[in-house]
């Protein structure tokens, strides 16, 4: 481990004083004077422009300009230069940049040598390692546009960093160096040393640990970490998801506080005032329905038919805003959560175990409160009218969908026919009614989209044996058409109470989108339709044209990547995927917040809360609650997804060697990405095909030009695994006959 030379540091210090001594003196002068700050942007700008290349030593401007005289006023000066685009730092060079040129961006990637950043418009930019300015991933920054020496994303070169992160946490790797113990990051291919006299947990080489930043320079080389946490073994694909939810700063504990809350409403239980005012349905046929490892049981559903043919719909939610309430520790716990995470056989909860699983969770045979829906459909299934009101039930069977499918089917055993028998006449007639739900929404024109999401087999000792598709049966499309009953009708009279809500919004695809996928229709052969804004049954009628033949899959996927992402906000814009003037969620409050949200407004609603209070009360609120529940979406989303990769490559170890059958889903520069049988994906990269000078269209084909061989997308390929890394989800896969086991 190297020595910590203590002269070395001084003179490092002594060496950035002289180069800028202004930079170094603002923290200890005082507050900068608008006017001095003003003249110094000024002569900042003139010595600039004069100097050669609009480039000047640091410490020579800093002497033109007389700094010393007002260090403070000097450093506010440049820094609203840096953080406008005007001026850039390089080494010790100041440079006048036109700012113009210069947007906005976040830094998404870092690998060896280069990294990405993304613009407000979602535009990705490369970015040369010397370029990067020593930015982490996250943080904001202010970049300039530059020659492209490459074909793909555009060029672009970090002018400075705008947002830094007051506190950055770095999973990775303890490795070895010549310099002492180093840190490569999971987040990029460049190793940090590691300051081991400011560690806080033991560490050695192989660990998988999270770091945080102490110290940064203006290259990532500079940059110095502190251990904080071990996780152990990185060949663990549960370390490596702990080690990356620690790196996301996801709270995997609950505050005492928060606990305690949680505890105390649970002792307390269901009193005779929580009953007030509710309607007592304990009488009804109501009964849940879920997975069988499902222990936050937050909707039931209810069907009787009216004398008119048509059907009276029950769908009954926990009532969970009546036990965490506005500005408790509960309800900031929850806003800040966003949402429970799922991956593998582990449940992050919204909130705690007391509420998610106990009071609030829809036990059979137990009193609940609820927020009901109380919903009248057509005979054909059309909603025809709806009220809400807060409701007592008891849910008569604990409903798995495993086994509700095998009594629909007619192959459940005689325990699961007796266990059934309460609600069987209500199952079929769920049945009944969810295919006419389902043919409106054929007739509604809504996309039938199919995803190929996958389901981690965990073992006992967290390791993953298995991949499963997420399988979609009978019952759970009854309960899907249920909530989505639900979740219109509390949308609806939202708007047409004009109160403040967070939807849930899907809206139409950007019109580029479009055209890239009718594009790629036309070089499928496949039937174009011509229309000059999407709609959702114009998207419908792509995938029915498609669905019998052999690039369906293909088509599938790029519809998919054609849609904008769903997301929550206070204006009601509709719902594109499910062709919906209205849509919300309130069917899941116990593991979602905007569920929880509103909740909490239609109670204030139905307890006689006018318009003009409730905008009072929730315009703001809803803003707020919409922004926040999209990014803690996202970041759900983002860590679900990753689990997934974790796990796969986890199980595609025990594969190596071996042959899958697979499809070309996604073709760039560097090669191919092939979706397999057990639906991992894998790349095969061009270093691995066959030799020769090779021309790419990106998103459509590489072509071998030497021997015509061509790599298109929907092409079937059979491939050999090569190489699978836990910690980054990479499953690397060769031509068969590559790999000698």
């Amino acid at each position: 481990m190297a020595r910590h030379n203590k002269k070395h540091d001084a003179r490092k210090k002594l060496e950035a004083r002289r180069k800028d001594p202004a930079k170094h003196a603002a923290a200890k002068a005082r507050p900068a004077d608008p006017e001095q700050t003003a003249v110094f942007t000024q002569k900042i700008r003139l010595f600039l422009r004069m100097a050669p290349l609009g480039r000047m030593k640091q410490q020579d401007l800093a002497n033109k300009c007389r700094a010393k005289r007002s260090p403070a006023a000097y450093a506010a000066a440049m820094e609203a230069l840096l953080r406008a685009g005007e001026v850039r730092e390089q080494r010790d060079t100041w440079t006048l940049c036109d700012p113009a040129d210069c947007f906005d961006a976040t830094v998404v990637r870092l690998s060896a040598g280069y990294g990405f950043i993304r613009d407000e418009s979602g535009q990705d930019h490369f970015v040369p390692g010397r370029y990067l300015l020593g930015a982490m991933p996250g943080e904001q920054v202010r970049a300039r546009t530059i020659p492209s020496r490459r074909e793909g994303s555009p060029e672009a070169e970090i002018v400075s960093v705008t947002a830094a992160k007051d506190e950055i946490r770095i999973a990775g790797e303890v490795i070895p160096s010549d310099e002492g113990l180093c840190l490569r990051p999971d987040c990029m291919d460049v190793p940090l040393r590691i300051d081991y006299r400011a560690s806080l947990a033991p560490y050695q080489v192989g660990d998988k640990v999270l770091c945080l930043l102490t110290s940064r320079g203006e290259r990532h080389a500079d940059h110095r970490v502190k251990v904080i946490l071990n996780f152990g073994d990185p060949d663990n694909a549960a370390n490596c998801i702990a080690a990356r939810i620690a790196e996301m700063a996801i709270p995997t504990v609950f505050p005492q506080e928060v606990q305690d809350e949680a505890d105390r409403l649970a002792e307390i239980g269901i009193t005779s005032f929580d009953l007030e005012g509710r309607e007592d349905l304990r009488g009804e046929t109501i009964f849940t329905i879920d997975g069988a490892h499902s222990k936050d049981l937050d909707d039931a559903v209810s069907l009787s038919r009216r004398e008119d043919g048509g059907y009276t719909l029950g769908v009954h939610i926990a009532d969970v805003s009546h036990y965490v309430r506005a500005g408790s520790a509960l309800d900031a716990e929850a806003f800040e959560r966003g949402t429970s995470l799922y991956y593998g056989d582990t449940v992050i909860p919204m909130l705690p175990p007391a509420l998610s699983n106990g009071i609030c969770s829809l036990n059979a045979g137990e009193d609940r409160l609820t927020v009901s829906a109380i919903m009248h459909l057509s005979p054909q299934g059309d909603l025809l009218e709806s009220r809400f009101c807060k409701a007592v039930i008891c849910s008569r069977v604990r409903g798995v969908y495993s086994e509700c499918n095998a009594i629909l089917d007619g192959t459940a055993d005689e325990a699961l026919t007796e266990k059934y028998a309460p609600v069987r006449e209500t199952l079929a007639l769920l049945d009944e009614l969810t295919d006419k739900l389902e043919h409106l929404r054929v007739l509604r024109g809504a996309p039938e989209l199919e995803t190929s999401e996958i389901t981690p087999l965990v073992d006992e000792e967290g390791r993953c044996v298995g991949l499963a598709p997420v399988s979609r049966g009978r019952t759970e499309r009854i309960i899907e058409a249920c909530m989505l009953c639900a979740n219109e009708a509390a949308a609806r009279l939202a708007r047409e109470s004009e109160i403040p809500l967070v939807y849930r919004v899907h809206e139409e695809p950007a019109p580029e989108r479009i055209e890239t996928l009718l594009e790629m229709l036309e070089r499928l052969g496949a039937e174009v339709p011509q229309f000059k804004k999407a709609s959702p049954r114009d998207i419908q009628g792509i995938l029915d044209r498609a669905r019998d033949e052999a690039y369906f899959p293909v088509v599938n996927t790029l519809t998919l990547r054609s849609m904008a992402k769903a997301r929550y906000s206070e204006e009601p814009l509709g719902h594109f995927g499910l062709a919906l003037r209205d849509y919300c969620h309130f069917t899941s409050p116990i593991r979602r917040y905007p569920d929880l949200a509103v909740h909490r407004i239609l109670s204030d609603l139905l307890a006689g809360g006018g318009r003009d209070w409730l905008q009072r009360r929730y315009a703001r609120f809803t803003e707020h609650a919409a922004l926040q529940s999209s990014e803690r979406e996202v970041r759900a989303v983002t860590l679900e997804r990753e689990a997934d990769g974790c796990y796969a490559a986890e199980y595609m170890l025990a594969h190596i060697g071996e042959v899958f059958q697979g499809v070309i889903t996604s073709v760039t520069e560097f090669g191919v990405y092939v979706t397999l049988e057990n639906h991992a994906e894998a790349l095969l990269h061009i270093h691995d095909m066959p030799e020769g000078q090779y021309d790419c269209e990106p998103g459509w084909y590489l072509r071998n030009t030497d021997t015509g061989d061509e790599y298109r997308i929907g092409m079937p390929l059979a491939v050999q695994i090569a190489k699978a890394e836990i910690v980054s989800g990479h499953i690397d896969a060769v031509l068969p006959g590559s790999v000698q086991i």
